[in-house]
């Protein structure tokens, strides 16, 4: 299958499968968002979405956020793997937005970058979904499908975002940065070393 082919029938799969893409995080503005992403880490946007109402209930800004404690906040957060880390980031990001941003969530990568527990991936979902600027975030299942797709070599999450963005269009990278992920979780699992879900299936016999 050539790559043209490949690309164009991966978009429209996903595209019939998932053509709404709804942020999987619960949030309540820019701000929670942002931290619904770093707790994701490492964890589920299902046990993410379980444990952040009682915490934004009483914490929903920067400035809010910033009169708890790490500890207290880590009280919030317990049931989410690495907490004892993810709270003294989220008080210091707090801090961070109060000092340098007037408790807004900035709108660029650099700055995004910049905030306590920030790092590439969390900033690029926070550009494309919460600002609508094109990004494409590598998760594990976008980077186990880009290799099982023979659309990346799976070398790092880095080289698999840097091939996805030259042989997707730019116009499609925000909503085909979710539809992966969606596709992941529900056809072609880790589990599977050997995936026979339609769009692996296909890829293998042309």
């Amino acid at each position: 299958m050539k790559l043209s082919d490949k690309v164009e029938f991966v978009t429209s799969t996903l595209e019939k499968l998932y053509p709404k893409t709804d942020i999987p995080l619960n949030h309540e503005n820019n701000f929670t968002f942002l931290v619904a992403v770093m707790l994701s880490a490492q964890s589920t946007d299902k046990k993410v979405n379980e444990i952040t109402p009682k915490l934004f209930e009483i914490a929903n800004t920067a400035k809010k956020m910033n009169l708890l404690s790490a500890d207290k906040i880590k009280d919030y957060i317990r049931e989410i793997g690495l907490a004892p880390t993810k709270s003294k980031n989220i008080k210091k990001m707090s801090q961070q937005l109060l000092l340098l941003h007037n408790g807004e969530v900035p709108k660029s990568f650099e700055e995004l970058e910049n905030l306590a527990g920030v790092g590439h991936k969390t900033a690029s979902v926070i550009m494309s979904q919460a600002f609508n600027e094109p990004a494409f975030p590598v998760d594990t299942h976008i980077h186990r499908l880009a290799f099982r797709w023979k659309l990346s070599s799976g070398k790092n999450v880095i080289t698999t975002e840097k091939d996805l963005k030259r042989k997707f269009d730019r116009s499609l990278w925000n909503k085909l940065h979710l539809q992966m992920i969606f596709y992941g979780r529900e056809w072609c699992q880790a589990r599977k070393k050997e995936c026979a879900c339609q769009i692996c299936h296909k890829i293998k016999t042309s």
